[in-house]
């Protein structure tokens, strides 16, 4: 099942709005990080509606619970070029079609900044919704709910793929290590483009949702490497 975490939230009636949606589409886990707001708050409760269950059971971490995921997608409204690549994102509908290992996380930022680039780099790939360029900031609230409307509508192609035994989050720590450790013993013109670099195969390993045989594989053929 997909984990929401708010990051940062600032408003109570957000938090509370998100709740109801994920009770709305069948999702009920919460991640709070670094909160302003609290579950406590009354405005939240009030916006949860009969979502009191999954408010009440909103969990407080801090950022390092991003461990914990073997799949973490970031969130944003600001779409870079292809040389920003943090911010170089899918779609919601593109997200639903994607086999999806058991524990992932879907992460978005404050309500008056969104996640910074340090962040996204953090994430496996990164999520935008389309909508027009004049505003293209969605409420944090109505964001989610897109996001969830989605990923429901995509739930039955992804059962299909349940007995499919996914790339851990450790499995992928690995394997970035062994390609740094191939990029770091090789000439570059820049720091800049060697650092380009492992951002590009990170986000790649991330898309490509890799399962644990793939993963093995590719161990074995980079300690053949020399």
């Amino acid at each position: 099942m997909v984990t929401i975490i708010l990051h940062g939230i600032e408003h109570p009636g957000n938090l509370g709005a998100v709740c109801r949606s994920m009770k709305n589409f069948g999702f009920k886990d919460i991640v709070l990080v670094n909160p302003v707001c609290k579950p406590s708050d009354q405005e939240a409760r009030n916006r949860a509606k009969h979502a009191q269950d999954i408010l009440k059971k909103a969990k407080l971490m801090s950022a390092g619970a991003l461990k914990e995921y073997d799949c973490v997608i970031g969130t944003t409204a600001l779409v870079g070029t292809d040389y920003n690549i943090p911010r170089s994102p899918l779609t919601p509908e593109h997200l639903a079609s994607m086999r999806l290992p058991k524990k992932t996380a879907i992460m978005f930022g404050p309500e008056s900044s969104g996640l910074t680039n340090a962040q996204l780099r953090e994430c496996d790939f990164v999520v935008t919704i389309p909508s027009t360029k004049k505003y293209p900031t969605l409420n944090l609230s109505q964001a989610v709910t897109i996001i969830l409307y989605e990923l429901s509508k995509g739930s039955r192609t992804r059962k299909v793929h349940e007995h499919i035994q996914f790339a851990s989050a450790v499995d992928k720590t690995v394997l970035l290590k062994m390609i740094f450790k191939r990029l770091d013993a090789m000439e570059f013109a820049t720091p800049e483009k060697k650092q380009t670099q492992k951002i590009v195969w990170k986000k790649m390993i991330g898309k490509s949702m890799l399962t644990k045989r793939e993963a093995f594989a590719l161990f074995g053929f980079f300690r053949k490497l020399r």
